[in-house]
């Protein structure tokens, strides 16, 4: 895996990179998002820390604004780990109620009291500084849903099974208290071990990111 992944970080790293402020009509409806966070390097470039894609259709941008802008980490499984991490850094207690989902009304009712919302709005606020200070994205079009589902699924394998993407000492994620994270030196917890990109699955990014002839 460790060839497979050094070409997709060496073909990464060659597109135009987005960071906060970000300009969303220049943002593809639909396609895949990969994430790079400051400090993190892997086969001579900056390291793949996360892959995403989007299940609705013309969701993309709206989707990376649910990261980066929306202040709701029950929206957002990547502000909802950040925060994990930021909180377990500390030992902070919060980190239990932090935990707590308010999605539904029936969940609104039961907890919302319970939760002190000035504190949560504040972690909110220190995982939005987090996010738009410390990681840029690349974005690639990938119009069929099924297609961009797969092929961020063997995104996600081929970086997770390479030995040579290591995570720095410094990394935030090590103080997560989700193991998956932590061993895999990603900001993710599913499609970590599915079927990795083979040959044929590299040229077919290629041309979807616009590299292929």
């Amino acid at each position: 895996m460790s060839e497979v992944c050094s070409n997709i970080h060496h073909l990464f790293n060659t597109l135009k990179r987005c960071s906060f402020p970000f300009d969303q009509l220049k943002i593809p409806t639909n396609g895949i998002y990969v994430l790079f966070e400051k400090g993190e390097t892997s086969h001579g470039g900056d390291r793949i820390v996360r892959i995403g894609t989007h299940t609705g259709e013309n969701q993309l941008r709206s989707r990376l604004a649910q990261h980066f802008i929306n202040e709701n980490k029950d929206r957002s499984i990547f502000r909802k780990n950040i925060g994990r991490a930021l909180l377990n850094k500390t030992n902070d207690s919060f980190l239990e109620q932090w935990e707590i989902d308010l999605t539904t009304r029936k969940s609104k009712e039961k907890f919302k009291a319970k939760i002190d919302m000035l504190r949560q709005k504040k972690i909110e606020k220190n995982v939005t500084e987090c996010l738009q200070n410390n990681f840029s994205f690349i974005v690639f079009e990938v119009k069929e849903k099924d297609k961009r589902l797969a092929m961020e699924s063997k995104l996600i394998s081929t970086v997770s099974a390479c030995e040579e993407c290591q995570a720095s000492q410094k990394w935030l994620g090590l103080f997560s208290p989700k193991i998956k994270i932590k061993e895999s030196g990603l900001w993710l917890v599913n499609e970590l071990h599915k079927k990795p990109l083979n040959e044929g699955d590299f040229r077919e990014l290629q041309k979807l990111v616009g590299n292929g002839n």
